[in-house]
């Protein structure tokens, strides 16, 4: 990559300043990934209990179970802080800017003209922390969905009333051909 290629990112990267999520979301990710780790550690300390005297056990008596529980405790308390780390998001004039991703650093720009539409969106565990997703639906088949996680609701329905007056306000103004 260029030098001239690396400054004009740049400039698109700081058109506005890019936001972080809610601090909450940490807690989301670590409650959602902590239950898909016990989901990992039960099987895991099944084996280690049913192989737990058999004199043919290729593993020491826990080494398996133990190897899941601590590889599962450093994933919820290191990969949520990362996470929110590499999140980052802008509503400008006329796109949305977004950057996430620990090992894949990605930067995605939706014109909003290309929106089709948007919703808000909530699980479970998001509900009892007042946090959304701002779902974007876009035109096009491939990535078609842009979603920006851990936004209070209120923050999440204002970008959304924006996105669609937008919208509903601005006509396209293509110049016949």
């Amino acid at each position: 990559m260029t030098a001239s290629a690396d400054t004009d990112f740049a400039d698109v990267a700081a058109g506005d300043a890019v936001r972080s999520l809610d601090s909450s979301i940490r807690t989301i990710w670590t409650i959602k990934m902590a239950a898909f780790s016990l989901l990992l550690f039960l099987p895991a300390l099944f084996y280690d209990l049913t192989h737990l005297f058999s004199p043919d056990s290729w593993l020491p008596a826990g080494a398996l179970s133990g190897t899941v529980l601590l590889g599962g405790v450093l994933y919820c308390v290191v990969w949520p802080r990362l996470r929110h780390r590499a999140w980052g998001f802008a509503l400008r004039p006329e796109e949305i800017y977004m950057e996430h991703g620990v090992l894949q650093h990605v930067r995605t720009i939706v014109p909003l003209r290309r929106i089709q539409h948007v919703d808000v969106s909530q699980d479970l565990i998001e509900r009892e922390f007042a946090l959304g997703r701002l779902v974007v639906h876009t035109a096009g088949s491939r990535s078609s969905d842009v979603v920006i996680p851990g936004l209070p609701l209120s923050e999440a329905e204002a970008i959304r009333d924006k996105i669609k007056r937008f919208i509903l306000e601005d006509p396209l103004t293509e110049e016949p051909v």
